[in-house]
């Protein structure tokens, strides 16, 4: 049985209304590319054109200053068990709804190193998206659980600076990042150090 089929025709209120297509071709794309390769993936080169900084350089950051990362993330059972299996991580509590439910909370715990990670990974725009290097992760801990479902949220304070000695173009960050849930409960901190490249090097900062 054929169905009825809705009429395409516009309605008398839209007759003189330009439609979206033809908007879209009163503004005809250019045949010129910008792209240049081997330059494109510079960080000045992208700054240049107006897009979103990604990461800061040392002069850039505060000693006091908190950067509040954005956006936070909801933490699903995908995420726990896809990051468990691709690590190797069979411990019931974090795999098997029948074994946690019979731990001292009552069902499954993210896996900690997933917290982390994501932590840390929330935070790569504010803090180490120009890092040369990350040299260290300091007093990682866990107060609370994390639960399936939470929605983590995740800040960060600039503890100190310090330009290299013996290298002009660079210095080590000290920074303090924080991630709490959506009662605001911390469920996770930890430090970390970070090797920043300077904008000028060679520059006091």
């Amino acid at each position: 049985m054929l169905l009825p089929v809705a009429s395409c025709t516009p309605t008398p209120d839209r007759l003189d209304a330009p439609s979206e297509v033809e908007a879209a071709d009163s503004a005809p794309m250019s045949d010129e590319s910008t792209f240049k390769p081997g330059t494109d993936d510079l960080p000045e080169v992208r700054h240049a054109s107006g897009a979103h900084q990604y990461g800061r350089y040392f002069e850039e950051f505060e000693e006091g200053a908190v950067y509040k990362h954005w956006p936070a993330k909801t933490v699903t059972e995908g995420d726990d068990h896809l990051f468990c299996l691709l690590t190797m991580n069979h411990h019931p509590l974090h795999i098997n709804d029948v074994y946690a439910s019979r731990s001292q909370q009552g069902r499954n715990v993210v896996v900690g190193p997933y917290v982390y990670s994501l932590a840390l990974g929330i935070s790569v725009s504010d803090i180490s998206g120009l890092a040369i290097a990350n040299l260290a992760t300091d007093e990682l801990s866990h107060p609370n659980p994390v639960f399936h479902g939470d929605t983590l949220f995740v800040e960060t304070e600039v503890l100190s600076k310090k330009a290299s000695r013996t290298k002009p173009d660079r210095g080590v960050v000290i920074v303090h990042t924080r991630v709490h849930n959506q009662d605001g409960v911390l469920v996770a901190e930890f430090k970390r150090r970070v090797l920043v490249p300077k904008k000028q090097p060679g520059a006091e900062a």
